[in-house]
Parts: structure tokens; sequence; C-alpha cells
């Protein structure tokens, strides 16, 4: 009986040591109020996302990596930007286009001009 008495205590003082480290480890319990559907810790600016913001930025890490709703947020927003940036491009072209093609009506004009006023 007496030994059965000691491997019992034993047992008990390990699993006190065990608790001990554990709580120590990971606290006690207390969690953080989880965050509201579709918010998240990952910031980017509100306009013109650069570069360095993109290379800036971390990501959150849940138990088996990533969090696929923050990444698939960025990516989205990323794509936003990239197209709406597509989308300024293209405009500026076209305004580069119509301005060549006017400069050159104009020097055709300014030609004309000075065509006539030789003669």
């Amino acid at each position: 009986m007496g030994t059965a008495l000691i491997y019992l205590v034993v047992m008990a003082a390990v699993a006190a040591v065990v608790f001990g480290i554990t709580a120590l480890v990971f606290g006690r319990g207390e969690e953080l109020p989880p965050l509201a559907p579709g918010a998240t810790p990952t910031r980017l600016p509100v306009d013109g996302v650069t570069g360095d913001d993109v290379r800036e930025l971390r990501f959150p890490q849940a138990v088996r990596g990533y969090r696929m709703a923050e990444v698939d947020w960025v990516l989205d927003r990323l794509a936003t930007e990239l197209d709406r940036a597509d989308h300024e491009r293209a405009l500026l072209e076209g305004e580069i286009a119509a301005l060549r093609a006017e400069l050159a009506e104009r020097s055709r004009s300014d030609a004309g001009i000075e065509a006539d006023s030789s003669r």
C-alpha cells in the first residue's frame, strides 16, 4: 500500500508541474475578444497602395498557417488597385494619343499657313 501511495504522490506532483508549466506558457485561459466579421488586423492604405506597402505587409498566422480570409482580402485589394492603375494608364495613353494627333494637325495647318504666306 505504501508503494501505491508514493506512485500516487509522484503522479500528482508531475501533474502539478506540467499544469504549472502549461499555465506559464499559454496563460490562464484569457482570450482576446474575436474580431468582428469582416474585420482584420492587416492594414493597407486607403488609397494608392505602393510596393513598399506590400513589402511591409505581414499576415497574422493562424493555427495552420495564414488566415485565408485575410490573404484573399489583400489579394482582392491589390487586384483592385492594379485594375485602377491600368484604367488610369489607359486613359492617359488615350489623352497622349489625342494630344499627339492635335499637335500633328496643328503642325500641318501651320505648314499650310506658312506655304500660303510665302506665295
